[in-house]
């Protein structure tokens, strides 16, 4: 199953429905995905992106970036219909493209989305809560949709019960993005390469090192989300929106090599 929706200037739209979950069910198709920057709808080029967007009728947009990354750069167009919440996850921000050569460059972008963890667990609460109680289809997305996305998507699916191979998997789906990624860094610095090698990348080690540190430091997914403010009820509503009785075979993703 190819998760990645065809746009032009979306690189790393995909759908988080299909994949098979604990208890004979799978995460319910065509309601929520997960996506790089959504201003992006605005652009002379991507009309016909944006009229695709409008025909997938989502009515939630979480948009997890800065503030400053929305001054600059704009938010996903408004229509009616369209609930828009801004909840920034991330509180220390760092210039990936400027990241020297490292020993190991998984485990550095696992510590990384390890801060994130850390400093903004109240918001990815927010976000959980958001999900959870919207109607409707809905989308979250960051600038690429690879690092605070990566992180909300591999929360949400192993709160539905998609285990820890599959949630690697689908993260490790941004490969597939990687170079149209790059390409929209270069745009926006005068077609210059980004200086590190490792630039939108996202091989499963990063995600299985990160879990893997939750599972140590907190318990586990449950846990850390409890912790910060989700109560089992709202995981209950997450997983009564977004899960399905299984009727077929379920969508396994084709691993990208790291």
């Amino acid at each position: 199953m190819d998760r990645h929706l065809a746009f032009g200037r979306l690189h790393n739209f995909r759908d988080l429905g299909g994949y098979r979950a604990a208890g004979g069910q799978l995460t319910r198709s065509r309601v929520l995905y997960r996506s790089d920057n959504l201003a992006k709808l605005h652009e002379p080029a991507a009309a016909a992106d944006r009229e695709r967007f409008d025909a997938l009728g989502i009515r939630t947009v979480v948009d997890l970036r800065y503030d400053w990354e929305i001054a600059r750069g704009g938010r996903v167009p408004e229509r009616e219909g369209l609930a828009f919440h801004h909840i920034s996850i991330e509180h220390r921000p760092w210039d990936q493209a400027a990241t020297g050569p490292l020993p190991d460059p998984w485990r550095y972008l696992a510590d990384k989305l390890g801060e994130i963890l850390a400093d903004g667990g109240e918001e990815i609460a927010e976000v959980i809560g958001v999900l959870a109680r919207e109607e409707g289809p809905a989308v979250f997305h960051c600038a690429s949709g690879k690092d605070r996305t990566g992180i909300i998507a591999a929360l949400v699916l192993t709160l539905l019960g998609v285990d820890r191979d599959t949630v690697a998997a689908d993260f490790a789906l941004t490969e597939h993005a990687t170079a149209g990624l790059r390409a929209d860094w270069s745009a926006r610095n005068e077609g210059r390469a980004p200086g590190w090698e490792h630039y939108g990348r996202a091989p499963e080690a990063v995600i299985r090192h990160l879990l893997d540190d939750l599972d140590r430091d907190h318990g586990g997914v449950a846990a850390y989300v409890a912790a910060h403010g989700v109560p089992e009820t709202t995981v209950a509503a997450l997983r009564a929106r977004f899960l399905v009785p299984v009727r077929g075979p379920s969508c396994v993703p084709a691993r990208a090599a790291d």
